[in-house]
């Protein structure tokens, strides 16, 4: 459920301020300008406070930013004070259809229809909610606009929403609905509109020079025209130039720098996975006292996103955050929760130790989304992984391959190889993972010396040095500067006291010593080395 706002008339007079002409209103709404046209809105209510339009139009400001529960109540109201005016019953009926009541919102739409007959704006509207709702009904918007036209043959609002009809009847084919955004130019050539519908049909169509071509001459017909340069900022995202996406998002701050328009950027740096840069948007709008739900989503999965590497109390802050969510969004009714909800909240639960805790959410979003299983379940079986539960992740990572073995990812290979290597201490199976993970990343150094320890598990007397091929092949992938390091330290000296010792009973002692001195260089104090050079074969 979304925000309301209550309509007192209390509250109307107390926020009454100079007010603007309803045009005015409603350009500051075309422009994106939510938080300033609303003031306006409460301003031409208190003036005229039985004036139909003036609740029709605030309610559309709400419904543009998603608000529909306060543009419900803003045509209700306008509905109430002015029962003939039809426009506050194409609103209402605009809402019933966005919720999936059709038949509720076509009675609405019939009583709009026969309180302005010949009303080319009832048209229009009701034809905007056939063309853009989930629920289309296309050929009664094409019809509603070629009504409206003959009323108003000048009106570019009426191509414009037939350019849309024309595109979501055949989307294959943009030219009649560029035939038509032209028309609305030709009408009003000091309207960047047409111009901006145009670009989006290139956009989608990948044209993306033209498209950007159709943005700056929007921007160059009404510079103050916000949209047109969020538009270019997604359409640089798209390809692939973030810092020409930033700037032109920041270019629309400076036109519309509200806190409407901040959440639209942490939304658009959200969505385009700049998490870092979202976060700090959307800690900003938290501090500045904004306490809506998704903006609490948002911070979860951005946390979750970027991880302790670059955070270190990044998992335990989106914790938090999602908690916060399910906290408030479990006290709207009915409220739909998303897969990617549960299995954000089952992340974080396991990122902190939660691990249990974060199975269960992320089954439930398996359940609610059974196509994006695969990686639900890869995220249940690292979280058995990290909890040392071997059975569980061999299991999770049996029902993640399915019987294909092309299922699982270099990674999950080494994962279930260890499972198999700790748990069950299957160090067959063991080795089979380690061999597939090797054909998949024949130079990580790492899936070698694995396939030595499942081998050397196997002859553990060294009758038939299976580990020997395996110790070689990691020793040749890893350079001398690189045995130093974290992850590599351990395993080279595991392999030189190996590899030494078969060189030993090869007779091979320039081979073992050579072998030793890469211990003693990385541990003096390492016992078989030391122990080596002190012998016979060492000297």
């Amino acid at each position: 459920m979304k925000k309301v706002v209550f309509l007192t008339t209390s509250i109307i007079i107390t926020q009454c301020v100079n007010a603007q002409t309803l045009k005015e209103a409603v350009v500051k709404t075309d422009n994106e300008r939510f938080e300033s046209a609303a003031s306006d809105y409460r301003a031409l209510i208190a003036k005229e406070p039985t004036k139909g339009d003036n609740y029709f139009y605030f309610g559309e400001n709400y419904f543009r930013k998603g608000d529909l529960d306060s543009a419900n109540l803003c045509y209700a109201k306008g509905a109430e004070l002015n029962a003939t005016y039809p426009l506050n019953y194409v609103g209402l009926g605009k809402i019933l259809w966005y919720k999936g009541m059709q038949q509720e919102a076509e009675t609405q739409l019939f009583k709009a229809s026969t309180l302005g007959p010949k009303s080319a704006e009832v048209k229009r509207k009701t034809a905007d909610i056939y063309i853009n709702a989930e629920q289309k009904k296309l050929d009664e918007a094409i019809n509603l606009l070629n009504q409206a036209i003959k009323i108003e043959p000048k009106n570019e609002e009426s191509y414009l929403l037939m350019g849309d009809a024309m595109l979501e009847k055949n989307p294959t084919d943009g030219g009649p609905a560029i035939k038509n955004y032209n028309k609305a130019t030709e009408l009003n050539p000091a309207s960047p509109k047409g111009d901006l519908r145009s670009g989006r049909l290139y956009q989608r169509g990948q044209n993306y020079q033209l498209a950007l071509d159709l943005y700056k001459k929007a921007q160059a017909t009404d510079p103050t025209y916000a949209p047109a340069y969020r538009e270019k900022a997604e359409l640089y995202y798209k390809a692939g130039q973030k810092a020409n996406a930033v700037e032109s998002y920041k270019k629309y701050l400076e036109l519309n720098n509200s806190l409407d328009a901040r959440e639209r950027y942490a939304s658009f740096l959200f969505s385009n996975k700049q998490y870092n840069e979202a976060i700090a948007e959307l800690e900003n709008l938290r501090k500045a006292g904004n306490t809506k739900f998704y903006l609490d989503r948002m911070l979860g999965y951005s946390y979750a996103e970027i991880g302790n590497t670059l955070d270190k109390e990044a998992f335990n802050k989106g914790l938090v955050s999602i908690n916060t969510f399910f906290e408030k969004t479990g006290a709207i009714p009915n409220f739909k929760y998303v897969a990617t909800d549960y299995k954000y909240k089952g992340i974080l639960l396991a990122k902190t130790g939660k691990d249990s805790l974060g199975v269960v959410e992320m089954e439930k979003a398996i359940a609610l989304d059974p196509t994006k299983s695969s990686d639900m379940i890869r995220e249940i079986a690292k979280a058995n992984m990290k909890a040392k539960k071997y059975f569980k992740a061999i299991e999770t990572y049996e029902r993640l391959m399915d019987g294909n073995p092309k299922n699982l990812t270099g990674a999950d290979y080494f994962d279930l190889g260890r499972s198999y290597y700790f748990g069950p201490k299957d160090f067959v199976k063991a080795d089979t993972c380690f061999s597939r993970l090797c054909q998949l990343s024949p130079t990580f150094a790492t899936s070698y010396f694995w396939r030595a320890k499942a081998n050397t598990q196997q002859d553990l007397k060294n009758e038939k040095w299976l580990a020997k091929p395996h110790y070689e092949a990691a020793m040749a992938l890893v350079k001398p500067e690189e045995r130093t390091t974290a992850s590599n330290k351990a395993n080279v000296i595991e392999a030189c006291e190996y590899l030494g010792y078969n060189a030993l009973t090869l007779k091979d002692n320039l081979k073992a010593k050579e072998y030793f001195t890469i211990i003693k260089d990385l541990d003096p104090n390492n016992k078989k080395q030391i122990d080596f050079f002190k012998s016979p074969a060492g000297k």
